[in-house]
């Protein structure tokens, strides 16, 4: 029984372990608990956004990864790309702001 317990022990360690590993986060990918923070984040900077009567939200695209928010799209002038750059980096857990429209 001393056997089958530590070859139970070790088996245990072993899928915790890989578990564990499994929903880390690397450079390149994101934990579970980082993707939800990413959705909530995206959603929250779409809602400021949209609540910016003079941005238009469907064509500014937003994007986070790891609280770093990228925006792409097209806008209007300048002033409204540095516009939707300070909405985006006011809402809680944006750590920065990528700016990437493009002036039509």
């Amino acid at each position: 029984m001393n056997k089958f317990s530590k070859y139970l022990s070790a088996l245990f360690l072993a899928v915790t372990l890989a578990s564990v590993v499994g929903c880390a986060s690397t450079s390149k990918q994101e934990g579970t608990g980082e993707y939800v923070d990413d959705s909530v984040i995206t959603t929250k900077v779409k809602a400021a956004i949209l609540g910016e009567p003079s941005l238009k939200v469907a064509e500014i695209n937003v994007e986070t990864f790891k609280g770093v928010v990228q925006l792409s799209g097209f806008v209007t002038s300048t002033a409204l790309a540095n516009k939707a750059v300070e909405i985006a980096g006011k809402v809680s857990g944006v750590k920065s702001v990528k700016n990437d429209m493009r002036v039509k």
